[in-house]
């Protein structure tokens, strides 16, 4: 049996991977969502950290992290073993750069307009357009009594680590994902990591639009003999 622990993104809400984990619990494997205090303008990286390192305890995990939750992932893996870490559709950092930074250090914007001109939808940021557009309705509003708003100070702290774990690293992207477009994630994967990624149908928010491609693939990535 493998523990995987899953990082939400912006918000903190552990109700993101409510599709996937009892996916993972059915193949056998125990699945831990982690809710972080994404509202709260006193809490850090250091405290999103503390959250994900008290919920692993003495276990040796995969760690599984969405979006925004890539800053966090790279100091649980400096504070506790894992054995693999899986980046979802996430910001990757390097050593000493904020959340508000990344923005404009990959270039993220001008991918994002770019990819919405080929498209044919709206480059002006809404949720709908950019996050909803293939989750299920009932998935979105089921969604609205969890929903909570990030915390803009996450953004002004530096996330300080001194280099990515020597680990097996995964990257995952949706080749649907309008706000993290596929070819930037691509780019970024392969810059910040030199790690391709592995494409799976579906938006920003893979967990919820299409769990089970997700979940599938997070137990093809264990040792044959873990699976």
């Amino acid at each position: 049996m493998t523990t995987f622990v899953l990082i939400p993104g912006a918000g903190g809400v552990a109700w993101y991977w409510h599709r996937v984990v009892p996916l993972l619990k059915q193949a056998g494997h125990d699945a831990i969502a982690v809710d972080l205090p994404g509202d709260d303008d006193q809490a850090g990286l250091s405290v999103y950290t503390d959250c994900v390192v008290e919920a692993i305890g003495a276990r040796q995990v995969n760690l599984i992290a969405q979006s925004l939750g890539g800053f966090t992932a790279p100091l649980v893996c400096a504070r506790v073993r894992v054995d693999m870490l899986v980046l979802v559709n996430a910001m990757i950092p390097i050593p000493d750069e904020t959340a508000g930074e990344w923005w404009d250090n990959t270039g993220s914007a001008a991918a994002r307009k770019a990819a919405a001109q080929r498209g044919g939808y709206d480059a002006n940021f809404d949720l709908e357009t950019y996050f909803f557009h293939d989750v299920p309705p009932e998935i979105v509003e089921q969604g609205k009594e969890h929903q909570r708003p990030q915390a803009d100070s996450l953004f002004a702290e530096p996330c300080r680590f001194a280099s990515w774990p020597k680990i097996p690293i995964q990257v995952i992207a949706g080749r649907d994902d309008r706000f993290f477009p596929i070819d930037f994630q691509r780019r970024i994967a392969w810059e910040r990591l030199n790690a391709t990624v592995d494409e799976l149908p579906g938006g920003h928010l893979l967990a919820l639009s299409n769990p089970r491609d997700l979940a599938n693939l997070l137990l093809k990535y264990l040792p044959a003999t873990s699976r």
